[in-house]
């Protein structure tokens, strides 16, 4: 599983780069705190395969990297997916090292 860190993904924001970036929390937690990205549930992503596209790398994220990372992986190995990263720490990782006025729970 290829993963990339906070401050990776910031350079590609602030460089403009084009990527995917998904959410795979509940709605109710992006109501505490988000950093952007299309929601899509952990629990819905197979539902949802059509809003993982194979031709622009994708960046997946949670509260913690725990649930994007067994996104990444279920998608590696059932759908093969090769352009697909987990973001390292989450969004408790972007609240410590990015951005500390986005709310940890």
């Amino acid at each position: 599983m290829k993963e990339i860190n906070v401050n990776e993904l910031k350079a590609l924001k602030d460089d403009g780069k084009e990527f995917e970036l998904i959410d795979v929390r509940e709605p109710h937690e992006v109501d505490i705190a988000e950093i952007g990205g299309q929601l899509i549930p952990m629990g819905t992503v197979p539902q949802h395969l059509d809003q993982f596209p194979k031709d622009k790398q994708i960046i997946v994220y949670c509260r913690s990297g725990q649930r994007s990372a067994n996104v990444v992986r279920w998608l590696e190995a059932n759908h093969g997916y090769e352009n697909i990263y987990n973001l390292k720490g989450g969004i408790l990782a972007w609240a410590d090292e990015i951005d500390p006025s986005v709310q940890k729970y």
